[in-house]
């Protein structure tokens, strides 16, 4: 079974690939999502960066993140403005983003089994 932000990844893997998502469209915010999937924001951020990594979207900071060119080429630069490689160095601060969300979820479950602990209760999970 896959996980919530697996799921948003592939749905939008899926809207890319049969062209309602074209290169250069912005993908649908972090609030559209989460009320579309009944995620949370963490789970949105995971699948933002699992789509990243594998090269489907791009981010523009200020600006959000969209479908990413099939041409581009993530070992260089063509310098247009506005344009993240999509390999490269992009894709591994992605991975190394990716990794952080989920040692971030990790501490937030272990205090959550704390405090249940702490409070008498029993730990969830």
């Amino acid at each position: 079974m896959l996980l919530t932000f697996e799921v948003i990844a592939e749905a939008l893997r899926g809207r890319i690939r049969s062209g309602e998502l074209k290169p250069g469209d912005a993908l649908p915010t972090q609030a559209v999502l989460m009320a579309e999937y009944g995620a949370s924001s963490l789970s949105v951020q995971k699948a933002m960066a699992l789509l990243k990594q594998d090269g489907y979207a791009i981010s523009r900071p200020g600006k959000g993140a969209f479908v990413a060119h099939p041409d581009a080429d993530g070992d260089s630069d063509d310098g247009e403005a506005g344009n993240t490689p999509v390999g490269g160095t992009a894709a591994r601060v992605e991975a190394l983003e990716l990794a952080l969300a989920e040692a971030v979820e990790r501490i937030a479950d272990l205090r959550a089994r704390v405090e249940a602990l702490e409070a008498g209760g029993v730990p969830r999970g």
